[in-house]
């Protein structure tokens, strides 16, 4: 089984409790956008204690990116990269995931959920192909928004936000429904990029079902 150990580079909030943390790269290691890999901390007593963390980097990037939820209260593998420092060590396993970018469509996302779609929307600005792509992203508050302002960047007026937990001027309010996907996508025709929480992605699967997009249509990561 591929390992390596790689060190961190540079760690900082991108949200209040979201983390960037920037690594070395193994020379010849690739992945696709949308991929992730298992990481671990190379620390006695967490070197078993593997995550999934998706890319956020590009392969031809000369680091590697990873943007991370922490769940304090959990006194899990996140809470204690709070605690890790540049310098210290990671144990950087394979890469998986079956997530990849088919065409232009739409990108929902839920929380962290928007990782794999911020390494297929940097690919695609990189090559000048963001084209009409479109994004819907949930979260609880306009605090919970990762990366709002190169998403904003990126996408324009075909970024929609929706918070389930603050009404704030400018946002959509609530949960997505089988309405809202049918006013915010534009076209039904092209992809749908799922992913986010389990409950919010089989919502979200039988709502496009329901408005009889195509399950070939339909991208989810298959783990």
């Amino acid at each position: 089984m591929e390992k390596h150990i790689i060190k961190i580079l540079a760690i900082d909030h991108v949200t209040h409790d979201t983390l960037r943390i920037l690594t070395e790269k193994p020379e010849g290691y690739t992945f696709e956008p949308g991929q992730a890999t298992d990481i671990a901390i190379n620390k006695n007593g967490w070197k078993d204690e593997r995550r999934p963390f998706t890319f956020t980097s590009l392969s031809s990037d000369p680091h590697l990116e990873f943007i991370i939820k922490t769940y304090p209260s959990h006194d899990g593998a996140t809470d204690k990269l709070l605690h890790t420092h540049v310098g210290d060590e990671l144990i950087l396993h394979e890469v998986f995931g079956s997530i990849r970018y088919k065409g232009e469509g739409v990108f929902i996302a839920g929380g962290a959920g928007v990782t794999p779609f911020v390494a297929m929307l940097r690919a695609l600005d990189k090559t000048g192909n963001v084209g009409n792509n479109r994004m819907i992203y949930a979260n609880k508050t306009t605090a919970d928004i990762i990366l709002r302002e190169e998403l904003e960047t990126l996408l324009g007026d075909r970024l929609v936000h929706i918070l389930s937990e603050e009404q704030t001027a400018g946002y959509a309010h609530g949960l997505i429904t089988e309405e809202f996907l049918k006013a915010r996508s534009g076209n039904l025709n092209g992809y749908f990029y799922v992913c986010g929480p389990m409950p919010m992605m089989e919502a979200i699967n039988k709502q496009l079902a329901a408005l009889g997009v195509a399950p070939g249509n339909i991208v989810k990561e298959g783990w």
